[in-house]
């Protein structure tokens, strides 16, 4: 072997090890269900290992946000894949993000792309009322965000409460779009008894089970409980022409400022950007709806021009106004049912001392020392 060989063949093992030995290390608020396959492809096409930290249902999306803006100085993460976006333009105004033009985002619409490019919206979710057909009758089919308001529905609706994830970014939108109109609405569900669950799947499973009439969740969730036989529909509210619209909501990918594997985080952004990701996505349990208008959809998964008005949001302004606009509506609900954390406490309290009564007059009957 000559020398010249030696060295080529020295370079290629090198190169070889320095590829298997790549990783990247991503934070995501997809459920793993659906993020985590495609992962995992993404290992098996390139050698490239991930190491990926999941959301909880309870505290979606804000979790992770917190965590990296406290990880600013030194961040752990490489990639955030987020299941929205108004926490993502926190993270920009955070400083928390670097901007990256992947090339696989080029066909995506600018109305879902950071016009500084630190973050690329990709398929979407669509905000939804899911109804069970055995409690609601065609001639009673909700039509309106409003409709959770009305009498005939008082404590027989539900709604994630409005803190994390999609359901916050709902709220937001809304007092983004009109402060006066989100209040209006907002006090109104809670005169009219609406239900607050811990999120939009819990109250998917609630209506499926015909404990609930109807309530708001995502696209993606109705889907499951279709996918299980549930009875149930879904109804795209407020699509008319004078209505408000329906509000879509992608997911969102980002690259992490300081990331320590910048060209490993790079070659995943622009593998999940691509338009076969979002057809798989569009066909999985999970229902997505595709951002580009070119990318094949199955039967159960309508794009906005098959549904009617699409509403309108500045998602800049909405993530800027974020923490404004959802604390707001926390001390609201707050308000509105003061004492709820402590009326909690006290009846813990009670079962807990009824216990103790119960175990000390036990022990009184059977004899044994106290």
């Amino acid at each position: 072997m000559t020398p010249m060989r030696n060295v080529l063949v020295a370079i290629l093992t090198l190169a070889a090890v320095a590829s298997a030995g790549e990783k990247v290390v991503v934070y995501v608020s997809l459920d793993e269900q659906y993020s985590g396959r495609l992962l995992a492809d993404f290992t098996k096409q390139t050698g490239i290992a991930v190491e990926p930290t999941y959301d909880t249902e309870r505290s979606k999306t804000v979790g992770l946000v917190n965590r990296l803006i406290r990880e600013k100085a030194d961040p752990q993460a490489d990639v955030y894949w987020n299941n929205e976006v108004a926490t993502t333009v926190k993270l920009k105004q955070a400083g928390v993000l670097q901007a990256y033009v992947s090339p696989s985002a080029a066909d995506i619409p600018a109305a879902f792309k950071d016009p500084d490019s630190t973050w690329t919206g990709f398929a979407a979710r669509a905000r939804i009322l899911i109804v069970n057909t055995d409690r609601v009758s065609p001639d009673e089919m909700p039509r309106s965000m409003w409709d959770l308001t009305k009498p005939r529905w008082r404590g027989k609706v539900c709604m994630a409460r409005p803190e994390t994830g999609t359901t916050a970014a709902h709220a937001a939108a809304l007092y983004v779009l009109d402060p006066e109109l989100a209040d209006k609405y907002f006090d109104a569900l809670i005169a009219n008894d609406v239900v607050w669950l811990s999120g939009n799947a819990h109250c998917m499973r609630e209506v499926s089970a015909g404990r609930f009439a109807f309530g708001w969740t995502d696209t993606d969730d109705f889907n499951v409980a279709l996918t299980k036989g549930a009875p149930v529909v879904r109804v795209f509210p407020d699509a008319g022409p004078d209505d408000i619209g329906v509000l879509y909501i992608p997911n969102s990918l980002m690259l992490i400022r300081g990331a320590r594997h910048p060209a490993a985080a790079k070659r995943l952004i622009d593998w999940l950007l691509r338009p076969e990701i979002e057809a798989r996505l569009a066909r999985s349990a999970a229902a997505q709806i595709p951002v580009r208008r070119n990318v094949p959809v199955p039967p159960n998964v309508l794009r906005p021009d098959q549904v009617g008005k699409v509403m309108a949001v500045d998602w800049d302004r909405v993530g800027r106004e974020y923490d404004r606009w959802v604390p707001h509506l926390k001390a609201r609900l707050e308000q509105a049912h003061p004492g709820a954390s402590g009326r909690l406490l006290l009846i813990l309290g009670v079962v807990a001392v009824l216990g103790l009564a119960g175990v000390v007059l036990l022990k009184r009957t059977t004899g044994e020392p106290r």
